[in-house]
């Protein structure tokens, strides 16, 4: 479920249309119950709430409304890793999944593409929240994930010492604990046309050299990305819906 508007303002943001657009549909607490009853019933492995800390009480009430009614999936915070350590530890008892962005260990690059010089330490101490709160990555006989957190992270053009020093980070500190999402998924889009560096795709040798540095680095829980991810297959549409905030 996606949240309209967003905390950062990443120059190369792929849901510009909800993030910072004004698209988004009105709805009440109790019809975001309602939606995550709905989605149970479908079938969902999860409810994945996708940018929603600036709506966090309102979900927090149709959690408490929707488990009442029979609500027992998962529930996935998924979210771009610029969080309060107050703004997890409120989340405490509704949260079994975070699926986080760790995107720069470089305050320049933060500052220059996210407006966020503060990123990579309020990321950091948002995670180590995240991982005081819901523990080690694990997943049921299946092979479907129950609780733990999985970290990813967008490698960005001729960003590949960047990206190391993410794992250097995280590694260090969490090892196999978490899992890791490494992504070549970049998709220059219009507005980062004032970055030249932006405006190129994420060159393959580059990608595999993360993912070698990341198996040397120990790493064993992680998804990585294989054949073609760069275009407008991995961006959602947002077609339906009206200049309203969700």
């Amino acid at each position: 479920m996606f949240f309209s508007n967003c905390s950062l303002r990443c120059v190369f943001c792929q849901n510009a249309e909800i993030s910072t657009g004004g698209l988004g549909q009105t709805i009440t607490v109790e019809r975001l119950a309602e939606l995550f009853l709905e989605l149970q019933q479908q079938g969902a492995h999860n409810i994945n709430l996708v940018t929603p800390t600036h709506y966090q009480p309102q979900i927090i009430v149709a959690l408490d409304l929707a488990r009442a009614a029979g609500l027992q999936l998962p529930i996935i915070y998924n979210t771009s890793g610029y969080e309060t350590v107050e703004t997890i530890q409120l989340l405490t008892g509704y949260v079994d999944i975070y699926l986080t962005d760790f995107k720069y260990a470089s305050r320049e690059l933060a500052a220059r593409y996210s407006k966020a010089p503060d990123y990579p330490q309020i990321a950091e101490a948002a995670l180590q929240a995240m991982f005081e709160q819901v523990g080690e990555y694990s997943v049921d006989e299946g092979g479907m994930l129950r609780r733990g957190i999985i970290v990813r992270h967008l490698m960005m053009p001729d960003q590949r010492t960047d990206s190391q020093a993410v794992l250097d980070k995280l590694c260090a500190r969490y090892g196999n604990s978490i899992c890791y999402s490494l992504m070549n998924q970049y998709t220059p889009m219009p507005d980062v046309s004032q970055f030249p560096e932006l405006c190129d795709t994420v060159d393959e040798r580059e990608y595999s050299e993360l993912i070698d540095y990341a198996l040397n680095l120990g790493v064993t829980n992680s998804f990585m990305q294989e054949g073609d991810t760069v275009g407008e297959s991995y961006i959602p549409p947002f077609d339906t819906l009206s200049n309203s905030a969700l």
